[in-house]
This record gives C-alpha cells, sequence and structure tokens, in this order.
C-alpha cells in the first residue's frame, strides 16, 4: 500500500523518480525500491517524503482522510480554500 501511495502521490505532482530522488536526496535507485515494494523508508524517510510531497504520514500510509498543508497561506487564502472545497463536493 506504501508503494502504491508513494508512486500515485509523486505522479499526482508531475514528478519523475529522479526529480523526487534529487528533492529528497537520495537515488533514483531508492525511489524505484520504495515504489516496487521492494524496501521500505526509516520512519525519519517517511516524514520527509510526506513534507515533500505535502501531505501527512497518515496520508501516506493510508490512514484517515486526506488533508492539504495549508501554511504559508492568509486565513483569507485559507477560507477560499474551504469554500472551493465546499463547492466541489455539491457538484
Amino acid at each position: 500500500m506504501l508503494n502504491k501511495r508513494i508512486r500515485e502521490l509523486r505522479i499526482a505532482r508531475g514528478m519523475s523518480q529522479v526529480q523526487f530522488a534529487s528533492a529528497l536526496g537520495v537515488t533514483k535507485q531508492c525511489v524505484s525500491n520504495w515504489e516496487n515494494d521492494n524496501i521500505r523508508p526509516s520512519v525519519e524517510m517517511l516524514i520527509r517524503i510526506a513534507d515533500c510531497l505535502g501531505v501527512t504520514t497518515d496520508d501516506l500510509l493510508g490512514h484517515g482522510g486526506r488533508t492539504l498543508k495549508v501554511d504559508g497561506l492568509t486565513e483569507e487564502q485559507i477560507g477560499h480554500l474551504a469554500l472551493l472545497i465546499r463547492d466541489l463536493k455539491q457538484k
């Protein structure tokens, strides 16, 4: 499950394995091994992966609902996002 989630989130963000590996300071082979479920990342690396992909570790591990990181946004911007999400759910 973790391997599929890493791949899914990486692709959704338009990142190649090389780009993702570079952002994390690891090799492409390391990312490939995670995505092929040959090895699992350490707890410390899970945190770095989640931060890089803009999700929580719970979301990365498939627990709970999805969340969005809104660090750096104003309260007004967060409010706009909340309204957009509400509107999208109603369609």
